[in-house]
């Protein structure tokens, strides 16, 4: 079957990357020496070790099934076989040996050469024959199974590479290792993970996770884990959005944008598709329209972007262990039920209920949280996670304290948890529901019920104290203000004297009278 068919044009053809074999020395072990064999395919190198009984076997293989000649190997010594001078002229008799095969086989080396050189873990014609051969055999089976089928990012970068030059699917001739064995199955396969490797892979030189390749070869996946790629370099995966429903892509990506809407960098202004947008967009994009669980931890992720609008019936997800230091945009995910920011940088969550209506578990362990100010409307609210937080003081409970339908809080590793009693101090912040809370996964025992109840009624105590007192200070205010107002009304009225304390005034006559 042609490459093209499949939906991947080839690409104007490439030159067959240059293969080399060289043995740049040798090691002695035990009584035998073993030969240190460099392959080189390109920019590609790896090291493979062999002693001569390997390349003897190989030379049988290649003369039965190759009709090679019998004296291209250099002959068996028996005395002094691991003499310096025999071990320094086989070692360059064998790279001659090893460059005259390669040359012989230029594009598809045969399987027994392939596997001495380990072209089938290295170089993309060895890995693709590799893979297809395994599928032919077990690639029914396996989706019967409906197991998940790993890969690497290598063998996923030479499937990519050989569509792309577009040749034909069977280089060899052997019709077991025909690429089109690979195409169908993953037309089929369900569930799928790629697993890379943070360095060198084996003994070679290759990124593996640096390594760009297509997903869009599969067509049916379900489920889709992906570790230690780069997200960049990642594409094909929006090909899955209409039947993907599990998603984790952990190790990998600096933004959720990376992953949720590559295609986003190619415009100024995109909404999802069934948006009402107030102003004009460059692109309409489709949802991710069966995506119910998205595992974005252990990335480098800082911000939840505005992505996660198309990503609407999410259910589930994990965005531990990255760097986001503020809660936003999740009020565009209406089915939210569980959300871990566990491992961020949070250290607030005022306005978080705005966000998050119909959360029904919450990890927010190891942030930077000193408040839980913002958590006292989040009323669906069933499993708080808050360990290893900053939170000091017993009274930040209260804030939690009132939510109808919580059951499992933890809170350990935070300094309160070293305070006195600080298990039944906690509890009796939940009133009467403390016998429905399990704290920090220990269930409440009857001892610390009863302890509770006392503290309850000592703080009633309190509170009715409390109010008293504001009450009797209320009442002496109220009179002082009372007696300070009569006596200020007294000092306004007019002062009427008595008669003897004033002069008398003379009348006339009075005043000639004598």
């Amino acid at each position: 079957m042609a490459a093209a068919a499949r939906g991947f044009g080839p690409e104007k053809e490439e030159a067959e990357p240059a293969k080399q074999a060289r043995i740049p020395g040798s090691e002695l072990v035990e009584n035998y020496t073993v030969y240190v064999i460099q392959v080189t395919v390109g920019s590609h190198q790896w090291t493979v070790k062999h002693r001569y009984s390997d390349f003897h076997d190989l030379h049988e293989k290649l003369i039965a099934e190759k009709k090679i000649d019998k004296n291209l190997l250099p002959p068996k010594k028996i005395i002094g076989k691991n003499s310096k001078s025999l071990v320094e002229k086989r070692q360059k008799d064998l790279e001659v040996y090893l460059q005259t095969l390669l040359t012989k086989f230029p594009v598809a080396a045969p399987k027994v050469l392939s596997h001495f050189l380990h072209f089938h873990l290295y170089e993309i014609n060895g890995i693709t024959a590799a893979l297809a051969e395994e599928l032919f055999h077990k690639g029914e089976q396996l989706l019967v199974a409906g197991e998940v089928f790993a890969i690497r990012p290598l063998q996923l970068y030479a499937i990519t590479q050989q569509l792309r030059q577009g040749k034909p699917t069977c280089a060899n001739g052997d019709a077991q290792t025909d690429l089109g064995h690979i195409l169908d199955f993953t037309c089929r396969l369900r569930y799928l993970k790629v697993s890379g490797t943070g360095g060198p892979f084996g003994t070679s030189n290759i990124q593996e996770h640096l390594l760009p390749f297509d997903l869009s070869i599969f067509k049916s996946l379900h489920q889709i884990e992906i570790s230690h790629c780069d997200a960049k370099h990642i594409k094909g995966l929006i090909s899955s959005k209409h039947t993907l429903a599990t998603l984790s892509v952990r190790f990998s990506a600096t933004s959720m944008k990376e992953i949720i809407v590559p295609e986003a960098s190619e415009f100024d202004e995109w909404e999802p598709e069934g948006a009402h947008p107030d102003c004009p967009v460059t692109a309409v994009i489709p949802t991710w329209r069966a995506l119910t669980t998205l595992d974005m931890s252990h990335n480098s992720i800082s911000q939840i972007d505005d992505s996660v609008k198309l990503i609407p019936k999410i259910e589930f997800l994990d965005l531990s262990h990255n760097g986001v230091m503020v809660v936003e945009n999740l009020q565009h995910l209406y089915n939210l039920i569980h959300l871990d920011l566990s491992y961020n940088k949070l250290t607030s969550l005022e306005g978080i209920h705005t966000k998050l209506g119909n959360i029904k578990t919450l990890n927010l362990a190891g942030n930077l949280l000193e408040s839980l100010s913002g958590l006292n409307k989040l009323y669906s609210l069933v499993n708080l996670d808050l360990s290893n937080n900053n939170i000091e003081q017993i009274k930040e409970i209260k804030n939690i304290g009132s939510l109808p339908c919580l059951e499992e809080v933890v809170l350990s590793s935070n300094p309160l948890s070293i305070i006195p009693d600080y298990r039944t101090k906690v509890l009796a912040q939940f009133g009467e529901r403390a016998s429905e809370v399990c704290l920090d996964n220990i269930i409440t025992t009857e001892k610390e019920l009863d302890t509770v109840e006392v503290l309850k009624a000592i703080q009633k105590a309190k509170e009715a104290k409390y109010k008293l007192n504001n009450s009797d200070k209320k009442i002496s205010e109220d009179s002082r203000l009372t007696a300070a107002s009569s006596k200020s009304n007294c000092s306004s009225l007019p002062v009427r004297p008595s008669s003897p304390s004033l002069p008398q005034l003379l009348g006339p006559s009075q005043g000639n009278h004598k």
